[in-house]
């Protein structure tokens, strides 16, 4: 991974963590294309890094605090999962000033809304919860630049893909990031309504 050209601190997280001395393919094919701006739809198998190379991309495209409302949007299935994508983030970006925050299902919701309105540059969150926050305006989205889903493919089997329709009607203009493990034929329904000219990375 060429490290030579971005900030220091941007840098630094990604060589503390070791991702800058052996990247994996799915990693060097990926996130210089998510860092031009375009959007991006990655497949690869578990345990590959592709979790890694969402989390980096997402870092390099928004490099620093910025306003209050958050800039980008990670989707993940689970509690859980959103919690892990969180601590991996601030891990990479500890020697930056993003800020971050976490949104799930069973949570109390008005404090949810609260610390989002607090300021942020990502919210990581359960596709219900985030659903729910945008329907009591939980969310702003003036400054939305990023929305990525993780395990992709399961958000489209449980049908929960509306709600990342629903970010993008909502955001100006938006670069959206798919990870999975394989294309599902509902993918084809996301292109055609969410992405631009995307570029199709596959890791086999």
């Amino acid at each position: 991974m060429k490290l030579k050209k971005l900030a220091p601190e941007l840098a630094a997280g990604i060589i503390d963590a070791g991702f800058d001395k052996d990247p994996r393919p799915v990693q060097s094919a990926s996130i210089p294309k998510i860092k031009s701006g375009a959007d991006v739809v990655v497949l690869s198998p578990e345990n590959t890094g592709k979790s890694v190379a969402l989390l980096i991309g997402v870092m390099l495209r928004l490099k620093k605090a910025e306003g209050e409302a958050p800039r980008a949007i990670v989707l993940a299935n689970t509690k859980e999962q959103v919690f892990a994508l969180e601590e991996q983030f601030n891990e990479l970006a500890t020697h930056t000033n993003l800020r971050t925050f976490s949104v799930f299902d069973q949570g109390i919701i008005q404090y949810q809304k609260d610390m989002i309105y607090e300021g942020l540059d990502v919210l990581f969150g359960t596709p219900k919860r985030i659903n729910e926050l945008m329907s009591i305006t939980g969310i702003p989205m003036i400054n939305l630049k990023v929305l990525a889903v993780d395990d992709a493919e399961t958000l489209v089997a449980q049908n929960q893909h509306p709600v990342a329709y629903r970010i993008a009607d909502g955001a100006k203009k938006l670069q959206c990031l798919l990870f999975a493990t394989h294309w599902h034929e509902k993918f084809d329904d996301l292109e055609e309504r969410m992405l631009k000219n995307p570029i199709i990375i596959e890791d086999k």
